[in-house]
């Protein structure tokens, strides 16, 4: 037997239906989304909406030989501007000041000619020795093409102060993956007296032959001044003389250095 209860919660869950529900829902179904628009209704403020004709349209595809010649059919030239000079670009005038270091003041007399004449015939850079402070001193002019010329010459100086010969500090002034990274034996081991002397030796190698064997293998130039190391190359190239150098400080024997040295010149010329 049912509950009265039950009878009442079913009769409440129960939905009645309704005579509108019918058309409430066909008419939501063709009504769809937004207002309803019907042919020929006039709006609120006038508008008629009607049905609009579109006519076909023809996609043509044009070749670049037939737009050039269009393009040179046009009633006027296509203009041409000089490029502006930096003077008009509002570039000021820039100063780059190099010291000279006691051992390469005669060696920069010696080539001061060949030195400076990529620098004024084809950079447009104005040089000159200041020989109160004994600086080279650097800096643009109103015929210099680009302002980063100036930031290429003061590199270029800075390699031939650091000992590096003419001929190789003149590769940045042409490449622009080049650099030039230091450092101090010190910075990899804690030497002083012979052993520091040795660990120099021990980098050089007899007549040079070891500092030459490194140079061949990375593609890259070393200059040795006392205790300090300059590498003048490419970021990967210099990173593997790097580690050469710092084996034959830390004591590795220099036959190790050359059978590592022969696995990375192989591997270089498999990559060219």
């Amino acid at each position: 037997m049912v509950s009265p209860c039950e009878v009442a919660m079913t009769a409440i869950e129960t939905p009645v239906p309704m005579d509108d529900d019918a058309d409430l829902a066909d008419a939501s179904a063709d009504a769809g989304y937004g207002p309803v628009r019907r042919r020929d209704q006039q709006s609120e403020s006038g508008i008629v909406f009607q049905p609009a004709e579109v006519e076909d349209v023809i996609v043509e595809a044009i070749d670049e030989d037939e737009a050039e010649k269009q393009a040179g059919d046009a009633p006027y030239a296509k203009p041409q501007f000089p490029a502006l000079t930096p003077k008009q670009q509002g570039v000021r005038r820039q100063l780059r000041r190099i010291q000279v270091p006691p051992h390469r003041l005669t060696p920069l007399k010696a080539a001061w000619i060949s030195i400076i004449e990529p620098l004024v015939e084809h950079m447009k850079l104005q040089v000159r020795m200041n020989t109160k402070r004994r600086a080279v001193e650097i800096r643009n002019s109103e015929n210099t093409p680009d302002i980063g010329y100036l930031q290429k010459a003061s590199d270029y100086m800075k390699a031939f102060m650091l000992g590096f010969d003419q001929a190789d500090a003149i590769a940045l002034l042409r490449l622009d993956d080049l650099f030039v990274e230091s450092f101090e034996v010190k910075d990899v081991k804690k030497l002083q007296g012979d052993h520091l002397a040795r660990c120099i030796g021990r980098i050089a190698g007899k007549d040079g032959k070891t500092k030459y064997a490194i140079e061949n293998a990375t593609r890259t130039r070393i200059s040795l001044c006392e205790q300090k190391v300059h590498i003048l190359g490419s970021f990967a190239n210099i990173r593997l003389a790097r580690d050469s150098i710092c084996s034959l400080i830390l004591g590795s024997a220099p036959g190790k250095v050359y059978t590592k040295l022969r696995t990375v010149s192989k591997r270089l010329q498999e990559r060219i």
